[in-house]
């Protein structure tokens, strides 16, 4: 019979603890619990009077063809942010599991992009496709191509796309180069004794073993596109032209500090929350379900 052991309390634990327990109280629980409760009121925005109004803020939502024309907007935003961004990664990480030589100085490049700020990445794309002085626009006028976000919602929206999965390749890079370097090389090597070629190789055995890694980093780019791509959006387009860029995030901004509209801003902001947890709960479900096996 195993002998069960008690071991003594001891404070220390929770003082080690202690300052990240404060920081998501005051930083994340906290502002949460505020917006829940912003969103069940209507608020004059110089503070002279509110009034609490249970769901209205949520009906006014629903009822909004604008707001459903960003929802829409917004899903298709995250979608081609995530699959260019996660598809481009994949590749860098397939050739960058094969370099021998120089190996470290290349990854490092690749990693690089990740430590730039959101709105330093938006700036640097908008500079580069000026319609005036931007490099690239100057190429595209060369094969013909009449470049100006400024007037093009289609163009505007390209451009969010590249910048954001831009950004974001780094990231993923990161975990499929992981991936891969897991994966044993007898197995690899098994396969090119049998015949088969590099790209047969990695698309019959590399990616379907990096699945598990291509679905968590399905849902982190999409939480990424939801939320942390306000920065660049504010940098290159500031939601134009004419709304063609407005986001659920940068709507949540410009209804609440353009608008002035606090309650209908709170409301949304606690849609995209929701929104959120129910990502990550399918993301651990699917984690707790791949452990299981």
């Amino acid at each position: 019979m195993i002998k069960r052991v008690h071991f003594p309390s001891s404070p220390l634990p929770y003082l080690l603890v202690a300052p990240q327990i404060a920081i998501t109280i005051v930083f994340f629980i906290w502002p949460a619990g505020q917006a829940m409760y912003q969103s069940f009121l209507i608020e004059d925005a110089f503070g002279f009077g509110r009034e609490f109004v249970w769901f209205e803020n949520f009906e006014i939502l629903f009822e909004d063809p604008i707001y459903a024309d960003v929802f829409i907007r917004t899903i298709f935003f995250s979608v081609m942010v995530a699959a260019l961004s996660m598809f481009l990664s994949l590749i860098l990480a397939g050739f960058a599991d094969r370099v021998v030589k120089g190996a470290t100085i290349y990854r490092t490049l690749l990693i690089w992009p990740y430590a730039v700020a959101p709105v330093l990445a938006g700036a640097l794309w908008v500079f580069m496709f000026n319609p005036s002085v931007g490099i690239i626009a100057y190429w595209l006028d060369l094969i013909g191509v009449d470049w100006n976000h400024f007037l093009n919602g289609g163009q505007a929206m390209a451009l969010i796309v590249f910048a954001a999965s831009w950004k974001q390749i780094a990231y993923n890079f990161l975990f499929y180069l992981a991936a891969m370097q897991a994966i044993p090389k007898s197995m690899i090597e098994a396969a090119a004794i049998d015949g088969a070629g590099p790209a047969k190789r990695f698309w019959t055995i590399i990616f379907p073993l990096v699945s598990p890694t291509t679905f968590f980093l399905l849902v982190i780019n999409i939480v990424y596109a939801f939320f942390d791509t306000f920065g660049i959006i504010h940098a290159v387009t500031e939601g134009g032209p004419a709304g063609s860029t407005v986001t659920l995030v940068y709507k949540v901004y410009s209804d609440g500090f353009i608008g002035l509209d606090l309650g209908g801003s709170a409301a949304q902001s606690v849609i995209l929350m929701a929104m959120v947890i129910g990502l990550t709960v399918i993301q651990f479900r699917y984690v707790e379900r791949r452990v299981d096996y």
